[in-house]
């Protein structure tokens, strides 16, 4: 399954634009709820303003506010990434740690979070479990759990650690161009033999 996938999407990874560790981490939080298009408008304007995790942290909340407003949950997470500069600054000497359990230390900032940062931005083994690898690798019976954490151990013991890095944004993809979570398009699905979800959708 996972060749297959590696052939339909020989090159992949997030879309949302970085330049550094830093930059990435910010966006992905601010990409909860909300399309990558919106972040990549948002981030140039808040990276030109307050370009390091010191100048994030001594930001005046009201003037990031207006400057995320447009991705949503504006309050919530402009206190996020205040929060997570902070961190960044007082426990990490300004640096993004590269390691999954003391990225997880920084407020706000969750196994698939830093599983993105980890595996985009230093190609390490990780794997991010969002709404779509969980609904992809229920559909295609590669765990049976829905706990996020459960399915990322799962994947982990499916996959060798070379393979992990490419797992997620492949999947991601693939839930969002054919495993559709309201209407899979089946018919032109390259794993449909291999899948069994029972509720394939029908040609139309």
């Amino acid at each position: 399954m996972l060749n297959r996938l590696k052939k339909r999407y020989p090159d992949i990874g997030t879309a949302l634009d970085y330049v550094d560790p830093w930059q990435l981490l910010v966006a992905t939080v601010l990409s909860a709820q909300t399309t990558d298009d919106n972040v990549n408008r948002v981030t140039p304007v808040l990276f030109g303003r307050w370009p390091t995790p010191e100048d994030l942290a001594n930001a005046d909340p009201e003037a990031v506010e207006e400057v995320v407003f447009s991705t949503g949950f504006y309050r919530q997470k402009t206190k996020s990434i205040i929060s997570l500069a902070t961190d960044v600054v007082e426990k990490f000497d300004g640096q993004v740690p590269d390691e999954l359990d003391a990225m997880v230390t920084l407020r706000g900032v969750g196994r698939k979070t830093a599983s993105v940062v980890l595996a985009e931005a230093w190609g390490r083994p990780a794997i991010a479990v969002d709404t779509h690898v969980k609904r992809v690798t229920a559909r295609l019976g590669l765990t049976t759990n829905s706990d996020p954490v459960k399915v990322e151990h799962d994947l982990r013991a499916l996959y060798p650690e070379k393979e992990w890095a490419g797992i997620s944004m492949r999947m991601i993809q693939f839930g969002r161009d054919v495993c559709d979570a309201r209407k899979p398009r089946c018919w032109e699905c390259p794993l449909v033999d291999r899948c069994p979800y029972p509720d394939k959708s029908p040609r139309p």
